[in-house]
């Protein structure tokens, strides 16, 4: 390593793949106006490189924040099955021009991931045609208990989902024994969906009778989250395993978990933080409906005062789309989900631009959030020898979201028409520009992001080569 002036570099030459100059670069130090250098998919240079470094790519970052490459840690990109909605292409095509550098991708495809079959078919779906970096998680189920500890260490493995409600057959796990079971087997952080399946089928009724999708968050109201959130938090204690409980939506539930960070971690979702019922189901009709629900503002409230206060790790998206022609099925027969991947970033720099949070915090909550409780393996700050993986954004840029920009298969966002301030301008991933001047370019060249956790010795040995 040579250190020069204010200059950092891994190795003696001075010619790069990619040189990425005059912006303001997100370090974990903070923001700093530094040029950055990348050689076959890695940081090698950060300082000033200006006359010193010459480069096959220079990206003009002048007036610019370089931020590390987002993480959407939690996405249905519906490939096997429901390519109707979405597929493997598309989604991630919506990603990075969103500039989100690599995503999970959930379970609940048909046929459901649950062997390590299931995975390597969509391994294998993704090569030459994903255009981020991406892991796919394994279903925590009855049927495949016993062999989560194996299939959770999978290359390509984000880990293990489970839903406790929301969920269909063999996805399906709110019976205690067998979350016992699925919890026995295995190490890695657990990622969980919180809804008491119980209390929703008792109180399924409630869409039933009303047909009307504003009564959505009254369905699944409060006490299905928090009761679920209880339960899981407790057997996972039990058994000693460390939790990560997706798109919290309550008060109540950030409340207990607040007490409970020692061994659970946290995510909520832009639509959380930014939708608001009844108004947007008034407005959006069943285009809001998502599970667990857009609730009121005191719920609002909570997730901002409980991101304030570092009890929240993540934001991901929950990208889960479906078309228009399903969401206009009348209530409770539409379905829930919509798009998020590729706002996910718009829409929370028009938090920072609001005074909502601070960039820096963003970035914790997008990139070294994820690669930190996750184990993602190069990923998750802009520092030596970490993947090349930028979001560069424009701060003021001013745009407006359309259904038009959308990338994804079903073609819609509930942000349509919505005016935001802070945009994605170019996306790098593993230092190939694939977006430049918000305008896709060159290849889908997505790789299968690496965890620390589940290295083989083969793999440490051809990593630390």
């Amino acid at each position: 390593m040579n250190v020069t002036g204010n200059t950092i570099t891994l190795s003696a030459a001075r010619h790069a793949d990619l040189l990425v100059q005059g912006g303001i670069v997100m370090t974990p130090g903070g923001a700093e106006r530094i040029d950055v250098a990348c050689s076959q998919g890695r940081i090698v240079a950060l300082g000033d490189l200006r006359g010193t470094w010459s480069a096959e790519t220079t990206l003009d970052a002048k007036g610019l924040h370089v931020l590390p490459g987002v993480i959407d840690s939690q996405v249905h990109f519906r490939e096997p099955g429901l390519m109707h909605k979405e597929n493997l292409e598309a989604g991630t095509r919506g990603a990075v021009l969103g500039g989100v550098t690599a995503i999970f991708e959930m379970p609940n495809t048909t046929p459901l991931t649950l062997s390590a079959a299931d995975l390597q078919a969509k391994l294998d779906a993704a090569q030459g045609r994903a255009w981020c970096d991406h892991a796919f998680y394994i279903g925590g189920s009855a049927v495949n208990a016993e062999q989560l500890a194996e299939l959770e260490n999978l290359p390509g493995c984000a880990g293990v989902k489970v839903f406790m409600g929301s969920s269909f057959g063999d996805l399906l796990a709110d019976d205690d024994d067998v979350l016992r079971r699925i919890l026995h087997h295995g190490r890695r952080r657990l990622a969980v969906h919180a809804e008491d399946e119980a209390r929703l089928r008792e109180r399924r009724h409630i869409a039933l009778e009303s047909a009307d999708v504003r009564q959505h968050p009254v369905w699944r109201d409060v006490d299905s989250a928090l009761m679920a959130t209880e339960r899981i938090v407790r057997l996972a204690a039990e058994c000693g395993r460390r939790l990560h409980v997706l798109h919290v939506s309550t008060a109540e539930e950030m409340m207990f978990l607040a007490a409970r960070k020692h061994r659970v971690t946290v995510e909520v979702t832009p639509h959380h933080l930014t939708l608001q019922a009844p108004e947007c189901y008034e407005r959006l009709g069943s285009l809001a409906q998502m599970n667990p629900p857009v609730r009121e503002q005191r719920h609002q409230d909570a997730l901002w005062q409980a991101i304030r206060d570092g009890v929240v790790d993540v934001i991901g998206s929950d990208h889960a789309p479906h078309t228009l022609q399903e969401k206009a099925k009348p209530y409770p027969q539409s379905p829930s989900g919509m798009t998020g991947v590729q706002t996910l970033l718009p829409v929370m720099l028009d938090h920072v631009h609001a005074g909502r949070l601070g960039l820096q915090r963003l970035v914790d909550l997008t990139s070294a959030g994820p690669a930190r409780i996750f184990g993602i393996e190069g990923k998750g700050r802009i520092a030596l020898g970490y993947d090349a993986d930028f979001s560069i954004v424009d701060l003021r840029a001013q745009r407006v979201i359309h259904n038009d920009w959308i990338a994804s298969v079903s073609g819609w966002t509930p942000y349509d028409g919505q005016a935001v301030t802070g945009w994605p301008i170019h996306t790098v991933v593993r230092g190939c520009c694939v977006v430049r001047d918000e305008t896709l370019a060159g290849e889908p060249k997505g790789a299968v992001v690496r965890f620390l956790e589940s290295w083989s010795n083969e793999t440490r040995g051809e990593s630390d080569a």
